[in-house]
């Protein structure tokens, strides 16, 4: 028997899909239509109670609803981008739980927002399977209705990889597909798991992390990580530090990545900090010529 979280995601499915036949079928919308097609995922395995998943959602609200989000999407080409949310726990338990929707404009944020606000907390536990929120996240945009150039996953989660197959092989996958994936992982529960995620979780094309202190900070993290998603910039410390809380600079650190001979074709030099208080040291993975902000101590 399908469970109450499987219906669901069935019909939000078929939802998107009777979205794509009819503007299919009007031609009201064209080929690369949109600057970035995202796919928000949201954690909610167990230790995400209620308090914290409000936290999240509400988090999400305030960005679309913020006025310089929406200045970040109107600087593309085309000036919209297509946006959906999905809940995650388990390696088989994912929740569609926003379907596709154009932001093109005030009116359209705030029907997102709208949208988040109103999508009720579907998944309860299930363990935290990064790999899975990946590969289910992976398979939206086939079910867009609309295109653009750029596929990104934008991943948040408390908890390293702990169910079904590692995290960096559903990453690579994604990788292989033209997907670029971002974290924010959020601090409080495991240590360094900013580490996780640059190693394991992120890749892609510009790849990069913003890390959230705690869930209180999310707000704040995911308004900057939302930005530099859709604006895609090349990351200049300038830009990425204009109109941002001055308590929250600090929690990151733009860092220009260049491309070196023998690099593998999947792989990218990025800074490696063992630990928050110990010296930076160069690696490589994701891919040649990505620009990623690192966490760093208050100090820094």
């Amino acid at each position: 028997m399908m469970g109450i979280g499987g219906a669901i995601d069935r019909a939000a499915r078929m939802l998107a899909c009777a979205f794509f036949l009819f503007f299919a079928g009007t031609g009201g919308l064209r080929a690369r239509d949109m600057d970035l097609l995202l796919v928000l995922a949201v954690d909610t395995s167990g230790s995400v109670n209620e308090e914290r998943f409000e936290l999240q959602k509400r988090g999400y609200v305030a960005a679309f609803r913020d006025p310089r989000l929406l200045r970040a999407i109107r600087g593309g080409a085309h000036g919209a981008i297509g946006v959906t949310m999905t809940q995650w726990t388990g390696p088989a338990m994912q929740v569609w739980a926003v379907p596709w929707m154009q932001v093109a404009d005030a009116a359209s944020a705030a029907q997102f927002a709208d949208a988040v606000a109103a999508a009720p907390r579907q998944l309860f536990g299930g363990g935290t399977s990064l790999s899975g929120a990946i590969s289910h996240a992976a398979t939206l945009f086939s079910l867009a209705p609309f295109t653009a150039p750029r596929h990104v996953i934008d991943v948040s989660g408390d908890g390293a990889n702990n169910r079904g197959a590692p995290a960096a092989l559903a990453r690579d996958a994604a990788v292989a597909q033209g997907i670029t994936i971002n974290g924010l992982p959020i601090l409080g529960l495991e240590p360094e798991l900013e580490i996780y995620y640059r190693d394991n979780v992120i890749g892609g094309h510009r790849a990069f992390l913003i890390v959230a202190q705690n869930f209180e900070s999310f707000a704040d993290a995911i308004l900057r990580k939302l930005i530099l998603e859709i604006s895609h910039r090349d990351l200049d410390p300038e830009i990425f530090h204009r109109d941002l809380d001055p308590d929250q600079r600090a929690l990151v650190r733009p860092v220009p990545l260049r491309a070196r001979q023998g690099i593998a074709p999947m792989s990218q030099e990025m800074f490696s900090c063992p630990s928050r208080t110990k010296p930076c040291m160069p690696v490589h993975w994701t891919e040649p010529g990505s620009w990623s902000p690192m966490a760093v101590p208050r100090a820094y």
